[in-house]
């Protein structure tokens, strides 16, 4: 081949589109590397998009001792509020107590408190849930978020859902993110800055050359091969086979791949807080407004054998978290009332952990400089992309002197340039400017585009402007934009990941979105081979 013929060559190819793939190209384009990405899907198609949807520090996890990676969560909430508004927001958490609770615990803390306080064992206190609540507002350096109260139940309208057993409560601050919404956004501002993103492109091989990486990939306009210097394996749950079948280098390093599972069921209750339940097995479930409409009751930890997209929630799941939540409920939860379920892999590191609950959630970046660079990305948090993307950076930047430093912190995202709160002010503004946008259709649309809903409405006077009508108010101007600027390419990956949509389509209405969309697709051809 000569070298006219060779394809040019790139800083870094990263190799998956979910957070952390995404996140790494934000990083690495803003400060001026040349960056290719593939997914062999959508972006954010597997754990990327079934996450709990917050943003916090895992209060949970202080169990465990893991100080540093709760103080850098939540040390991330804030600067991500900042850079994301209208897809990120604050929330409050209602943590109901009782004196008489139990629980089947092994982490650090509990052994601790056994030797110390024997007659403690299968408690948590209150004194040792405050205490951790008093470490949850400090840590982070909070600012935007109010610190932690106490409620009366029996008095707070946060009481009146919940089984009259539970007289107190404490309220405590984090945040929720559109998660998929997240990940595009990201490669978007990645690909603003120079980044070339591919998706539904597989990557085939990898393979070492003299200083280079030689990739072979297979997407939408055939089989390619691409150049780079260093290659970064952001796999996710496909990271260790990614190691061994597509650079196929042998390593010890691994990835445990645990199952977090989620029930979405009609709205349980009227008020916008959310619920953190303990549960007697030591585990915690969360109970979140969800859409307006719905409740979202999850996680689960499962680990998980087979293939990761293969995932699904099962009924065995599915009945443990209805008998959690009912047991905190007035009213029992069932499976009539769950109108969606879904579930995701998540890749923690192989650290040995005993049970999937105990294994760390935090991340670890592997550097193997046996020949040109390959980064190998390992765990990690939602919460904690932004901080791991600048780690994976320190890691990459020696290999190309005079690279610029960090700067993604509280930078906006598209659509994402206004204050924190102002998410009214630019719904008010948007129904001024488009008085025929309903109130659900104009919170919906600021919610998923910030200031960018602008340019999806377009001219438009009516909602006939808006072009066909798919139902759930999604609309082909909608569509429009998420197929050129978003990178969507079937109905699924709008209804269910760009969006919800999907929850109050029927199946009729997305069939006909897939065939809009297909059609849509071969007219983008035509036009581009034009």
């Amino acid at each position: 081949m000569s070298d006219a013929q060779r394809p040019a060559m790139a800083d870094l190819f990263i190799i998956g589109g979910g957070i952390n793939g995404c996140g790494i190209a934000r990083d690495a384009s803003g400060r001026g590397l040349s960056v290719v990405l593939a997914e062999q899907g959508d972006l954010a198609q597997a754990t990327s998009s079934s996450s709990t949807k917050l943003f916090h520090g895992g209060l949970r996890y202080l169990e465990y001792f893991e100080f540093r990676l709760v103080r850098e969560a939540l040390e991330e909430r804030e600067i991500l509020l900042s850079a994301m508004p209208h897809i990120s927001w604050p929330m409050r958490f209602v943590l109901p107590y009782h004196r008489d609770m139990r629980f089947e615990s092994d982490t650090p803390t509990s052994r601790l408190l056994g030797v110390v306080m024997p007659w403690m064992k299968g408690r948590r206190p209150a004194w040792l849930i405050r205490l951790g609540l008093f470490l949850y507002d400090t840590l982070g350096g909070r600012k935007i978020l109010p610190p932690t109260r106490t409620l009366d139940l029996t008095r707070d309208v946060a009481g009146r859902p919940l089984n009259p057993k539970f007289h107190h409560a404490y309220e405590y601050s984090d945040c929720w993110v559109e998660d998929s919404r997240l990940v595009v956004l990201n490669a978007r501002d990645a690909e603003a800055r120079g980044a070339k993103i591919m998706v539904g492109t597989k990557v085939l091989s990898a393979t070492r050359a003299s200083d280079h990486w030689e990739v072979l990939t297979e997407g939408p306009e055939g089989r390619a091969t691409h150049r780079a210097k260093v290659l970064v394996n952001a796999g996710g749950p496909w990271v260790e086979d990614i190691i061994r079948n597509v650079a196929r280098i042998n390593s010890s390093e691994g990835v445990r791949l645990v199952r977090g599972s989620h029930i979405v069921t009609r709205k349980l209750y009227d008020h916008d807080r959310c619920y953190f339940f303990q549960g007697e097995d030591g585990r915690i479930i969360f109970a979140i407004p969800y859409e307006q409409d719905f409740t979202l009751i999850g996680t689960t930890d499962k680990d998980h054998q087979g293939a990761p997209k293969d995932a699904v929630c099962t009924d065995e799941e599915r009945d443990y978290l209805l008998s959690f939540a009912s047991r905190y409920f007035a009213k029992p939860v069932t499976k009539d009332d769950v109108v969606w379920t879904y579930s995701g892999v998540r890749p923690l590191y192989n650290d040995g952990a005993k049970s999937a609950t105990a294994a760390t959630r935090d991340y670890v970046l592997s550097l193997d400089q046996n020949g040109a660079p390959l980064l190998n990305v390992f765990g990690g948090k939602i919460t904690t992309y932004r901080r791991l993307a600048e780690s994976a950076m320190e890691k990459i930047v020696p290999f190309f002197p005079g690279t610029k430093g960090k700067w993604t912190a509280r930078v906006t995202l598209p659509g994402g340039d206004f204050p924190v709160d102002g998410v009214d002010a630019l719904i008010a503004a948007l129904r001024t400017a488009h008085p025929y946008l309903s109130e659900y259709l104009s919170a919906r649309l600021i919610r998923a585009y910030g200031t960018e809903a602008a340019l999806v409405l377009g001219s438009a006077t009516s909602m006939a402007d808006l072009g066909r009508d798919f139902g759930g108010t999604l609309t082909e101007a909608e569509v429009n934009w998420l197929m050129t600027k978003e990178y969507a390419r079937h109905a699924v990956d709008i209804v269910w990941r760009r969006s919800k949509l999907g929850l109050r389509m029927t199946a009729a209405q997305i069939d006909a979105l897939e065939v809009f969309m297909a059609d849509k697709a071969a007219d983008l051809i035509r036009s581009a081979a034009e």
